[in-house]
């Protein structure tokens, strides 16, 4: 039987979205989670741009080329991640919520055995992939204490993740904004106390990183602890349910593995860039620094979309549910569109707002200028990719994206660097082909298959547990 503080914390925080406007759910639930993802960005670019305006060039082209490196880590989580946040809406949206709490509890539980696999194989495996990367001896040194320091205190960005992905399933992505805003405020004031008083260079940037995401990550369980509702954290009930964990694996073990080994692939991306030499290396992190926040708003469209189909089909509501998918694919491709002007404009600007080296400058503009205006297509494979996985289809995005970003890109560099011209706009162009690849087959899929009958869900709606 509910209580009335339960029922006031359900309307008060969860957003039910198979009823009401489309695009007002959308907009409503993306709003949040873009400002909370420039927050979370603003992390690392925090962490260039005290390195590259306070310590030296070489310390801002270590802490952009680790990038790949820790990617590859956390793209790995942040694929159960979405795996559990799918399972969790889909039983939301068919009011099965005991399963919600089930999956909860499963997740985080899954989250504190891989914040310890993680920690060990990442402070393990920096020296290896740094030089695989062919990471330049004038950098490798503090590339170094970068990545292990930052793996040593990855369990709290691992925890703020799932905690958060938990909440934003449910519907509420305000919270974890305001979460954010508060570690991104933190991780700033530290960073310029350890730089600038301390002289901590490298090893300061990285310490106030840790700290501001465990920061974060202990405001989500806090906020779990308290909840009133179906997401309510009870640390007793932190055990592994196996049939949830099937559930989970069967959408985050694909989506888990394309980001894995899509930033792995990345790793060799990196060697080609390094091979220009630290200025070009300079330009290229200053341009993935850009790169990032020119994403974030498809990215967080995507997520609503995510959620929006999840919570539709677990009621069955397929036409909703498309409907949907075409409204965050036109408000993706504007906004996009609409940040990509000022970026063109500005791109010397925006490149030495983190590092004012001529050299690094000009290679920085040039990739930004050669490379946003493709950023339309990569609307299309963002917006359709989380769509799938919102309807527990995490493989067929798997394959295609692998296939593009991994496959078909590795090839690219392969051929270009070695029998048509080794430069780097010919490298750099790299990107955009696989952007085109995989919007195209990802197209074609979506208006040939059966995308829509992944459901995770039991057709018969259980009413206890609420």
């Amino acid at each position: 039987m509910e209580t009335g503080t339960a029922k006031r914390g359900l309307r008060r925080r969860d957003v039910d979205m198979t009823e009401g406007s489309i695009i007002k759910h959308l907009i409503s639930f993306a709003l949040p989670l873009l400002a909370g993802n420039i927050f979370q960005q603003l992390y690392n670019t925090v962490d260039s741009w005290v390195v590259g305006n306070y310590v030296s060039d070489a310390a801002f082209s270590a802490v952009g080329t680790v990038g790949p490196i820790m990617n590859t880590l956390i793209g790995t989580f942040m694929g159960f991640s979405a795996g559990a946040g799918v399972v969790i809406s889909q039983h939301y949206g068919a009011k099965q919520y005991d399963k919600v709490q089930d999956t909860v509890h499963t997740s985080l539980a899954l989250t504190l055995i891989l914040g310890v696999v993680f920690t060990a194989l990442g402070i393990f495996m920096t020296p290896y992939m740094l030089r695989l990367m062919k990471t330049p001896e004038s950098v490798l040194p503090e590339a170094t204490l970068y990545l292990r320091i930052y793996f040593s205190g990855i369990l709290g960005l691992l925890v703020y993740n799932i905690g958060s992905g938990i909440m934003r399933a449910v519907g509420d992505s305000q919270r974890p904004f305001y979460f954010l805003v508060f570690s991104a405020v933190t991780n700033t004031v530290l960073d310029l106390v350890f730089v600038l008083v301390f002289k901590m260079g490298v090893e300061g940037v990285a310490l106030a990183t840790i700290a501001a995401q465990f920061l974060s990550a202990a405001l989500v369980i806090y906020t779990l602890l308290r909840s009133e509702n179906c997401v309510k954290l009870h640390p007793k009930k932190l055990r592994i349910h196996w049939d949830m964990l099937k559930k989970i694996l069967k959408v985050g073990l694909p989506a888990a593995l394309q980001m894995a080994v899509t930033s792995f692939s990345n790793i060799f991306v990196q060697s080609y860039i390094n091979y220009f030499g630290p200025d070009c290396m300079g330009g290229w992190t200053a341009y993935a620094k850009i790169d990032q926040f020119l994403l974030l708003p498809m990215q967080s469209v995507s997520l609503a979309g995510t959620t929006f189909v999840g919570q539709n089909l677990g009621v069955g509501d397929v036409k909703r549910a498309k409907r949907g998918i075409s409204i965050a694919m036109l408000i993706s491709v504007i906004s996009t569109a609409v940040l990509m002007v000022p970026v063109l404009i500005f791109a010397p600007v925006l490149v030495e707002f983190f590092n004012n080296n001529p050299e690094v400058v000009r290679y920085g503009a040039m990739l930004l200028r050669l490379i946003s205006p493709f950023y339309v297509l990569c609307c299309v494979n963002q917006v359709l990719a989380g769509a799938l996985r919102g309807a527990g289809n995490s493989r067929v995005p798997m394959f295609i994206m692998l296939g593009s970003f991994v496959l078909f890109r590795q090839i690219y560099l392969y051929l270009m660097s070695h029998f048509v011209s080794n430069t780097i706009t010919v490298i750099a162009l790299g990107y955009p082909a696989g952007w085109l690849l995989c919007s195209s087959i990802t197209l074609i899929y979506f208006f040939t298959a059966r995308w829509d009958k992944h459901r995770l869900v039991e057709d018969k709606p259980e009413e206890t547990g609420k």
